[in-house]
């Protein structure tokens, strides 16, 4: 095999924090090579570093063969190395085809030459199928879709080593199967791709060699077809992980919340939740299986205040909600776990320690009297929280935008749980986070489930679902079209429910169970 990337002894340190510890890795040409970790292990760092946006302390950097010096973006374009990020770099009002010749652009004198740059981004997206409209706008495109608009941008610039950032974090099923076939696609074509994730299954699924970061250093590389699940998880934590969450039957109490006949419609007017009804006990976990896009979010965030609901009521432990701010139904007992968490969940630019506050700070311990804050109270709670949900790094007083989304993700975790609510809504709460932290996060939402919290779950994961959940409603439509015990699911059923079949019409998983 021909080596198009070398990285030696790559070493990095930030204040603090050593990132990078003399790592060596390589890729081939025309392969796939997975780089795993948990968030924090220094995978993007490492990768950061190969596409210029970071400097190594120490290392060399071979591409085909030659030593080279990458010290901005434009050097490794320059080298044909490309990077998708995780949030993605687009200009929403620009078209398709703008946003892939921008800073590159075909012109015709002074001008932008349009239709050359269209009929480019047909080419390419014939060659490498990934179809899409070059005139679309970016705004009216889904996440599946924009992502395809920055790998073609990063092709229109000859990228020959594609760099993907946790690629499937904000993807639905359906579009991580289609981004895929994409990668082998493109690997069949000679594309050279490092596969940034921490999902066990979709390195195995798509991958040819595997790298495992675990704190900095390099674990070690095996061939995917000698490897499994268990395998590379314990790699990538140092021990052995539970893969599938140990839990006790539920033993569920009063009625916590009941959703009653709600209508809800999004900010274009568009009818989102279409008259759901479903209650919630506390000491069980009610999951919400759907293809994302079918209203779960909105009826989440009517649940919690953040929508107004048309029609309906929301009674939270006895008392209508319905209309309250969102404030003050925390106050009432409710924790959120939102599934965007940068607009949702935090204030990016606030230091670790006060986001673990916020929606606290103004109550005891964290206040003094005259309202005066007491800083040493905000700081001994983020060390304790730092601790105990091992958010890293360990650094309380950091802005929060400096973290991965991974630790992001903990922090908004760490704060909703640690507050007891009686009901706990977590929308997407493991998105973007490592395999340790997964299982940590749902040995939590078991925790809560068990000292009597009703726990509201919102996931595209199916297997997530099928693991916490004790009763599981799927969502299609804006509708809840079946509620049904956990033990009674499966993934082809709730899949087959979820594209908009019903339950009468299943015939099992060697049935005839196309959707009519």
């Amino acid at each position: 095999m021909v080596k198009v990337l070398e990285m030696q002894g790559i070493t990095k340190q930030f204040p603090r924090v050593l990132a990078n510890d003399r790592i060596d890795f390589d890729v081939n040409q025309g392969e796939i090579h997975a780089l795993v970790g948990e968030n924090g292990s220094g995978k993007s760092t490492l990768m950061n570093i190969l596409y210029g946006l970071y400097h190594a302390d120490a290392g060399d950097i071979y591409v085909r063969g030659e030593k080279v010096q990458i010290n901005e973006p434009r050097a490794a374009i320059d080298l044909k190395i490309g990077m998708v990020f995780q949030h993605f770099m687009l200009v929403e009002p620009l078209t398709v085809a703008e946003n892939i010749v921008l800073g590159s652009e075909v012109r015709r004198g002074p001008f932008l030459d349009y239709k050359r740059a269209a009929e480019e981004v047909e080419r390419l997206s014939a060659e490498y199928g990934l179809s899409i409209d070059p005139h679309a706008k970016i705004s009216d495109l889904s996440v599946g879709l924009q992502q395809r608009v920055e790998i073609l941008k990063a092709l229109y610039r000859g990228a020959e080593i594609l760099i993907l950032d946790e690629p499937t974090a904000v993807l639905t099923p359906q579009e991580v199967d289609e981004l895929m076939e994409v990668m082998r696609n493109l690997r069949d074509k000679g594309t050279s791709i490092v596969f940034i994730t921490h999902k066990i299954r979709e390195v195995l699924a798509v991958s040819d060699r595997v790298t495992v970061l675990r704190r900095g250093k390099k674990v070690g590389t095996k061939k995917t077809s000698e490897t499994n699940e268990q395998d590379l998880a314990e790699m990538m934590v140092g021990r052995v992980v539970l893969l599938q969450v140990d839990k006790t039957p539920a033993e569920p109490g009063e009625e916590v919340l009941a959703v009653q006949s709600a209508r809800v419609r999004d900010k274009l007017g568009t009818l989102r939740v279409n008259d759901v009804s479903l209650t919630i006990r506390s000491g069980e976990v009610l999951g919400i299986a759907g293809v994302e896009g079918n209203g779960q979010q909105e009826l989440v965030e009517a649940i919690v205040g953040l929508t107004r609901i048309e029609s309906g009521q929301i009674i939270f432990n006895g008392v209508d909600i319905t209309g309250w701010s969102p404030l003050r139904i925390k106050q009432a007992g409710l924790g959120y776990v939102p599934e965007d968490r940068h607009k949702r969940g935090l204030i990016l630019d606030y230091s670790l320690a006060d986001n673990l506050v916020l929606g606290l700070h103004s109550e005891p311990p964290f206040i003094k009297r005259l309202g005066i804050r007491d800083d040493k109270a905000v700081q001994d709670n983020a060390e304790r929280m730092v601790e105990e949900y091992d958010i890293r790094p360990p650094l309380p007083n950091q802005l929060v935008k400096r973290f991965s989304g991974g630790n992001q993700q903990k922090v908004v975790v760490a704060r909703e749980f640690t507050r007891n609510p009686e009901l706990l809504i977590c929308s997407q709460p493991t998105r973007g986070v490592d395999i340790g932290a997964i299982e940590f996060i749902h040995e939590q939402v078991i925790s809560q489930r068990d000292q009597g919290a009703a726990v509201l779950l919102v996931s595209a994961e199916l297997d997530e679902i099928l693991s916490l959940s004790d009763r599981i409603a799927v969502m299609y439509n804006g509708k809840i079209v079946t509620v049904m015990p956990a033990h009674e699911a499966t993934e082809h059923k709730l899949g087959f429910l979820m594209l908009g079949g019903n339950l009468e019409d299943y015939q099992g998983e060697g049935g005839n169970n196309s959707v009519r």
